[in-house]
């Protein structure tokens, strides 16, 4: 069976590869903007989903995995920061928070779906402006939610990160991933 992912982040392209499966990646070409008064996890729902379906519109023979990640403080939605202004900002506004990211996945060939959702509380320890600039001159997280990477320097930023599944705060849930792809019948151990 044919397997795409539907993203052209490097951080889900090596998550995925850690199931050795062959697969391919695809762009999947939505529009990310989030819907004003959409919660979150629905915004990682929704385009999670959103990936999943114009990749599979484009390849109705290969299974396509959609993936999408919204970091909340508050209630609202913190996106990738894009430079490093907006990273010590991000990380500043979390210092001695806790932070909750959600983590979709869908799984579709042609009409066939499969969904997951996995939540991912980090509880940032007090930061000061020095440690912050420190990391992110160091790291340059720029492209990711929540400017930080937990699976390098990031996790010296944390006091605790609570989750089912660690991959899924790089990015790809891979235990849900796996238990979607045996639904679909792809083998794996």
């Amino acid at each position: 069976m044919r397997l795409i992912l539907a993203s052209t982040s490097p951080y889900r392209r090596e998550l995925l590869a850690r199931l050795d499966l062959p697969f391919e990646t695809l762009s999947p070409q939505v529009d990310e903007t989030a819907i004003p008064g959409e919660a979150p996890p629905e915004t990682a729902r929704r385009l999670a989903a959103a990936k999943a379906a114009a990749v599979a519109r484009r390849e109705p023979d290969a299974w396509v995995i959609g993936s999408d990640q919204v970091a909340e403080l508050d209630g609202a939605a913190l996106g990738k920061p894009g430079g490093r202004e907006a990273a010590v900002g991000q990380l500043s506004a979390m210092s001695a928070r806790a932070v909750r990211f959600a983590t979709a996945v869908t799984l579709q060939r042609d009409e066939e779906r499969f969904h997951a959702l996995d939540s991912t509380l980090v509880r940032f320890r007090p930061l000061s402006l020095e440690e912050i600039s420190r990391y992110v001159d160091a790291e340059k997280p720029f492209d990711c939610a929540g400017s930080f990477k937990s699976e390098g320097l990031g996790i010296a930023l944390f006091d605790a990160i609570e989750s089912r599944d660690p991959t899924a705060l790089i990015g790809l849930p891979l235990i849900a991933v796996a238990g979607l792809l045996r639904k679909a019948g792809f083998a794996l151990p």
